[in-house]
């Protein structure tokens, strides 16, 4: 049996998507904010590019309404929002569509 997979197809060109963190990594709901999840258990030593898996485009933002960098990825379903700590630790956040929408906006942060 011959394999019909299209191998000019390259999965680091294909756009992430919020299911697939959700299932690359164990998440837990954010109390209170729904559509809001972090990782569990917390990894603060996981960049985000290791997060990702994939090229993304990666936005950065430093004078928001957050103590820490805000560091933020638009994925098809959601996004992830990461905050990058002055020591250099991380606290990720996945979220569907509309928490993604929501906390972009409680920070002050517009993107395209």
């Amino acid at each position: 049996m011959n394999d019909e997979r299209d191998d000019s197809r390259d999965p680091r060109t294909e756009p992430i998507r919020t299911a697939d963190l959700l299932r690359r990594f164990s998440w837990a709901p954010i109390p209170g904010c729904p559509g809001r999840f972090t990782l569990s258990p917390y990894r603060p030593e996981i960049g985000i590019e290791e997060l990702l898996g994939g090229p993304a485009d990666i936005r950065r933002f430093e004078d928001t309404r957050a103590r820490d960098a805000v560091v933020v990825v638009k994925l098809e379903g959601g996004g992830l929002i990461s905050y990058e700590r002055a020591n250099g630790t991380w606290l990720h956040t996945l979220n569907t569509a509309s928490g993604f929408r929501r906390k972009l906006s409680e920070l002050g942060i517009v993107i395209e």
